[in-house]
């Protein structure tokens, strides 16, 4: 989901960051009036450093395409999609400094999708099925952020004329699918040790 620069028409470029740049906005305007503002910021480092990491590791897959796992869906659970837009902007940044991965113009559309997209519809799917239960809350948040925000990144390169929907659908979808359905189990045992060994942490304000 890393598009990179030259892929996408700059007017439309120009518009992504402005999307981007928005929740951003307000992200920095709640923190700062959070009550626990400190703890916040402390959590939001560390869990932005490992997605970095994690985020940035290639494992093989039968695709013949490495997966690359996204974590964006874990903070919005534990931190609130605000927080996942803003994980979102400083891993995709760094990764594009430091690893050539992604681009600067396009930086604005990634965010969209991996930030807004995903931060958002996993946090809504996580709230809807939570009262059902907690764990297959935390699978379909995941699978559902994942999912909403490729077919994000679909629309993005066919406004662009990169390739047709049905291209996009038949590829990127089944691919990310796999992703989504790895990444929803494994955040579902990472929150119930959580649960068990840093319960505050699920307690902390949602933004």
């Amino acid at each position: 989901m890393h598009l990179p620069d030259g892929l996408i028409p700059l007017w439309q470029a120009v518009i992504y960051w402005i999307l981007a740049i928005i929740p951003l906005i307000i992200y920095a305007f709640k923190i700062s009036k959070s009550q626990q503002k400190d703890k916040l910021i402390i959590n939001t480092g560390i869990i932005a450093a490992v997605t970095v990491v994690v985020s940035s590791l290639s494992i093989p897959s039968p695709f013949g395409v490495p997966l690359h796992f996204f974590i964006i869906p874990l903070v919005a659970i534990l931190l609130g999609p605000l927080t996942g837009v803003a994980v979102a902007f400083l891993c995709l940044l760094l990764q594009f400094l430091f690893l050539g991965m992604g681009g600067l113009t396009t930086l604005g559309s990634n965010i969209l999708a991996i930030g807004v997209a995903m931060s958002f519809s996993t946090y809504l799917f996580y709230k809807l099925t939570f009262d059902l239960d907690e764990r297959l809350s935390v699978f379909a948040g995941t699978l559902m952020g994942i999912i909403i925000a490729t077919i994000t990144n679909v629309l993005i390169l066919v406004f662009a004329g990169v390739a047709t929907l049905e291209i996009l659908m038949a590829t990127l979808i089944p691919f990310y699918l796999l992703i989504a359905v790895i990444e929803g189990v494994a955040n579902v045992v990472i929150v119930s040790v959580i649960s068990q060994v840093k319960p505050e942490i699920l307690k902390l304000d949602k933004i």
